[in-house]
C-alpha cells in the first residue's frame, strides 16, 4: 500500500513538473513562426522583374496628320461678250496650254467695227501729217496741230476698244491644266451668251496637300520646310511646305497648312485622301516598348522603375510619338531601369529582384 502511494505521488509530481516547464522555458509561438516565415520569403522569394536601362536621345518628331490634295488653281473660264457659240475645241479632260483657243463666238460684227475703226484712225493721220507742214509755215493756226492730234488719239482709243471687242469673241485658256468641266454646246443662245460659263479648268502642277492643324501642334511647323505625303493610293510624295495660316478657323480652331507637290505629270489627282509627316524640332526622349506603359493608381500614364535598392517606383511620363512597336516617353531620366515585364503585377515600395532583359529594347542614338 505504501508504494503504490509513493507511485502516485511521483506521477503527481512530475505532471506538475511538465506544466511548470511551459510557463519558464522558452518556447516557439504562432506568431514567430509567421515572422520567420515571412523573414525568409522576403530575402529568398522577391518577385522577379525585367528591366531595361533607359537612354536618353534627341528624337525627331514627325507630326502626322490626315488631309486631302487641293488643286492648285480652280476657275470658270465665261464669255465675256455676246454671240451665238460657233466653234467649242475642247472636251472634258483635255489639257489645254496657257493662251489655247477653247471657244469661238459668232462675229456680230465686230470685225466690221475693227476694219471702220481703222479706216477712221488711217484719215486721221493723214490729216495731220497734211496739215502738219502749213501749221509749221504758220500758214494755218497753231491750235490745230493740238486739235488733229487730239482727233487721231481719239480714233486711235476707238480701234483698240473694237479690237478688244473682237478678241472676246474668242474664249482662251487663262492658263495651263486639264478641263474638268463643259458647261456649253455649239450653237447655244447669242445674247445670254455674255458672263456665262464655258468650261471649268484645274492646275495640277503643283498639286496642294492640305491639312488641318491643332493650336497646339504649330508651333514646330513652318514654311520652307520638307514633308511627306503617303497618298491612299499608297504612293508617296514629297514636297515643301509653302503656307501656314495665321489665323485659325472659327468653327475647328484649327489653322490651314498647305504642302506644295510637284505633279508635272498629273499623276496626283485633286481631292484624294492623304496622310502628311512634317517633321518637328528634336525633344529628348527615350524608347521603350509599349506594354512597359501602364497607370497609377491615380490614374496617371507611367511606367514603374525600380531603384538601386530594388525598390519599385513609378515614373510620370509624357508622349513624344507613338510608333508600331515602341512608343517615345520624355520625363524618363537617362539610366533608369525601367520594367518591361511583371510591371503589372507589382506596386510602388515594393521590394522586387530586377533582371536585366535579354534583348535590348531602347534606343541608341540616330
Amino acid at each position: 500500500m505504501k508504494a503504490s502511494r509513493l507511485t502516485a505521488i511521483g506521477l503527481v509530481a512530475a505532471a506538475g513538473l511538465w506544466i511548470a516547464s511551459g510557463h519558464f522555458l522558452p518556447h516557439e509561438t504562432a506568431e514567430s513562426r509567421a515572422a520567420i516565415r515571412g523573414g525568409e520569403s522576403e530575402v529568398k522569394k522577391l518577385f522577379r522583374v525585367a528591366v531595361v536601362e533607359t537612354i536618353v536621345i534627341p528624337h525627331s518628331r514627325k507630326l502626322t496628320i490626315s488631309g486631302r490634295t487641293a488643286a492648285d488653281k480652280r476657275v470658270n473660264v465665261t464669255a465675256r461678250t455676246g454671240g451665238i457659240l460657233t466653234e467649242l475645241r475642247v472636251k472634258r479632260g483635255m489639257w489645254v496650254k496657257q493662251g489655247e483657243i477653247m471657244a469661238i463666238l459668232s462675229d456680230e460684227a465686230r470685225e466690221a467695227q475693227v476694219a471702220q475703226a481703222q479706216a477712221v484712225v488711217t484719215q486721221r493721220r493723214t490729216e495731220l501729217e497734211a496739215k502738219r507742214q502749213l501749221i509749221m509755215n504758220g500758214t494755218l493756226p497753231r491750235l490745230q496741230l493740238v486739235d488733229l492730234e487730239s482727233q487721231v488719239k481719239a480714233a486711235e482709243a476707238t480701234l483698240a476698244g473694237a479690237e478688244a471687242e473682237r478678241d472676246r469673241g474668242v474664249v482662251r485658256a487663262p492658263w495651263s491644266g486639264v478641263v474638268h468641266d463643259v458647261a456649253v454646246e455649239v450653237g447655244q443662245a447669242a445674247f445670254s451668251m455674255g458672263g456665262r460659263e464655258i468650261a471649268q479648268i484645274v492646275a495640277l502642277d503643283p498639286m496642294l496637300a492640305v491639312v488641318e492643324v491643332a493650336e497646339r501642334r504649330l508651333a514646330g511647323i513652318k514654311v520652307g520646310e520638307a514633308a511627306e505625303v503617303r497618298l491612299v493610293t499608297g504612293e508617296i510624295a514629297r514636297g515643301t511646305i509653302r503656307f501656314v495660316a495665321k489665323t485659325a478657323s472659327q468653327t475647328t480652331r484649327t489653322y490651314r497648312v498647305e504642302i506644295e507637290l510637284p505633279n508635272a505629270d498629273g499623276k496626283i489627282p485633286d481631292g484624294i485622301t492623304a496622310e502628311v509627316s512634317v517633321p518637328l524640332a528634336p525633344v529628348p526622349a527615350t524608347r521603350v516598348p509599349r506594354s512597359a506603359l501602364t497607370f497609377s493608381s491615380a490614374g496617371e500614364l507611367g511606367v514603374r522603375a525600380v531603384d538601386a535598392d530594388g525598390t519599385v517606383g513609378f515614373v510620370p511620363v509624357s508622349v513624344v510619338e507613338d510608333a508600331p512597336s515602341f512608343m517615345w516617353l520624355g520625363g524618363i531620366a537617362a539610366g533608369s531601369r525601367v520594367i518591361v515585364q511583371g510591371q503589372d503585377f507589382v506596386r510602388e515600395g515594393q521590394k522586387v529582384e530586377a533582371v536585366m532583359a535579354a534583348s535590348e529594347v531602347t534606343a541608341t542614338a540616330r
